[in-house]
């Protein structure tokens, strides 16, 4: 039987939407006050979702705990209180928009979470804003 666990999480952080390629117009025509040359910031709420079958010998799907600690030494711990565009690797040649930034999520915690495990999350950037990877 297949069952999904979820775990949610909290994390600050700032960026610019910028194309480097474009005119300074061009960029605040199409990405307005989020390309403020001095950045602005946001309060991300994450939730990541597991799916996969229950245990026989524990009862659990994924030990919660667990999923816990991978979020926050990886995504919490690299990501909070950082300027993505500055800070993060990640985005040195990525815009960092809440499309980008949940796939580099994903990645982050596919490498850590076994395959026989499938993955959804979804990314809150505002309380009425969020994007949601893979797409079900």
């Amino acid at each position: 039987m297949r069952v999904s666990v979820v775990r949610k999480a909290h994390f600050n952080a700032a960026h610019r939407l910028h194309n480097p390629s474009w005119s300074d117009q061009r960029n605040k025509e199409v990405f307005g006050l989020c390309n403020n040359m001095y950045y602005h910031g946001h309060n991300y709420d994450l939730e990541v979702k597991l799916t996969g079958e229950i245990d026989e010998e524990t009862g659990y799907v994924y030990d919660l705990g667990k999923l816990a600690e991978i979020i926050k030494t990886e995504i919490e711990e690299r990501f909070d209180h950082k300027n993505l565009n500055q800070e993060c690797e990640e985005f040195s040649n990525l815009i960092p928009t809440t499309e980008n930034f949940i796939v580099v999520i994903y990645q982050i915690l596919r490498k850590k979470i076994e395959s026989k495990y499938d993955i959804h999350i979804k990314l809150w950037e505002t309380p009425r804003n969020y994007v949601e990877y893979p797409v079900l």
